[in-house]
């Protein structure tokens, strides 16, 4: 089954310094049938205006994966961390027992538009953990690229949750194949330009959710760039 959520469908907050899309219920934004995904419970598309961001905030027993589209994210953690966060980086933190942390964007003339990801752990109570990576144009072009995954395989960041998270950029004749496992849910976000997924045209902000589906196809991209979640049912 092949189900196609519009990004017109999604949550928004306009907060002035913040502009946020939530492809799932978040914060004012409340809709029974957009709970989550398997144990895929946030996905935010953020655009933080110069000079601003949030302030020290704290998080438990998730995992946050932050993925930067444009400008930079200045990250700072009750963990020690202090690190920008640039459009290629993949950054993934463990709240576990508890972390504190602040997102700014400290550009005077750039706004910066990134994704926030939050997965349900597979286990409580970890101990807080933070892991960053870069995986520039070229390991993603024309493919699916394995950034996230439970055992840090194919030079992936390491998330405590049964999932896996995969990044890929397609224009023009460039295409993808990824075998699938029926029993589990596969979400692909579309981040930017357009792709046909399984037949289905999807543009940027909407997102396809497979279910009892054994193979991804992803082809006739313009200036796609997509996200695809193998997650626990």
């Amino acid at each position: 089954m092949i189900t196609l959520r519009k990004s017109s469908e999604r949550g928004y907050a306009d907060h002035g310094w913040l502009k946020s899309f939530h492809s799932f219920s978040f914060a004012d934004y409340y809709n029974p049938e957009r709970m989550g995904v398997g144990n895929l419970r946030v996905i935010n598309e953020d655009r933080i205006a110069p000079g601003t961001g949030f302030g020290t905030h704290g998080h438990r027993d998730m995992e946050i994966v932050s993925y930067v589209l444009d400008g930079a994210l200045g990250h700072k953690d009750s963990m020690g961390n202090g690190t920008e966060i640039v459009p290629g980086d993949v950054q993934r933190m463990s709240a576990g027992t508890g972390v504190q942390h602040s997102e700014f964007n400290h550009a005077k003339g750039q706004t910066t538009h990134f994704l926030q990801i939050w997965i349900i752990p597979s286990e409580r109570g970890i101990t807080p953990g933070y892991e960053q990576k870069h995986f520039d144009a070229a390991s993603k072009r024309g493919k699916l690229a394995l950034v996230a995954s439970p055992d840090g395989r194919e030079g992936s960041v390491t998330i405590h949750a049964d999932a896996a998270l995969r990044a890929g950029l397609f224009d023009g004749d460039e295409r993808a194949e990824l075998k699938l496992d029926p029993g589990r849910h596969t979400y692909v976000h579309v981040v930017r330009g357009s792709v046909q997924v399984n037949g289905q045209a999807a543009q940027a902000g909407d997102a396809v959710v497979l279910q009892r589906e054994d193979l991804l196809k992803l082809e006739q991209g313009q200036d796609a760039e997509v996200l695809v979640f193998d997650l626990a049912p």
